[in-house]
């Protein structure tokens, strides 16, 4: 999502540092200064936090599923306590962090370890924006598709339909678009962008 977030940001008219895994340079689009470093390390990239007013992170394990709750709480809610202090300690304005949809029934340990990065940015004292999708759809993540009618129903149904909305699909583009605006609209406190409002974002951004 961050490579396909640094054109927009940039052709917008921002300026963009992108944290990036040794190795991994060829991967960043050339619109973003490379800061190598460990997500996980604060030490590795902080220097070069100073003088950002926005922060964004889209750190995460690849492929949430159940199976997968050691990985949230070394990898998920190790990055956002590197980066709130990395944040916090060089001024950052503005912190834009990619959470998840809750209350749900299901992935309560990626909620868990979400929820517990929500809170530290309450905490830190930054204005932030949280972002609440539940799946995204895109390049190798359309299966869901099939569940849309299934979707639609429970729409329809008082009973379900709360449930049914804070836990929609969005689509990457609807994602691309909510960051984007999230990057250009900072808040007073907290903003939260849950699903309903991810699918109200155009196409295109004015």
């Amino acid at each position: 999502m961050g490579r396909r977030l640094i054109p927009l940001l940039a052709r917008r008219g921002n300026k963009i540092k992108a944290l990036v895994r040794p190795g991994s340079e060829n991967k960043l689009p050339d619109q973003a200064q490379q800061i190598v470093g460990d997500a996980l390390r604060a030490e590795s990239y902080s220097d070069n936090v100073a003088g950002a007013d926005t922060f964004v992170h889209l750190i995460g394990v690849p492929h949430p599923s159940p199976k997968k709750a050691v990985q949230f709480r070394e990898v998920d809610l190790v990055s956002i306590q590197a980066a709130v202090g990395a944040a916090r300690n060089a001024g950052v304005k503005h912190f834009i962090y990619l959470s998840v949809a809750h209350p749900a029934s299901m992935m309560k340990e990626y909620i868990a370890v979400r929820t517990e990065g929500e809170a530290l940015l309450r905490a830190s004292g930054m204005s932030c924006t949280f972002v609440r999708p539940w799946y995204v759809l895109g390049p190798g993540h359309r299966w869901p598709l099939v569940l849309l009618p299934l979707y639609w129903v429970c729409e329809l149904l008082p009973r379900t339909r709360d449930g049914a909305r804070r836990l929609g699909l969005v689509t990457l583009g609807q994602m691309l678009n909510a960051l984007l605006w999230s990057v250009e609209n900072q808040p007073r406190g907290i903003q939260i962008i849950d699903v309903p409002a991810i699918r109200r974002f155009p196409r295109e951004l004015p």
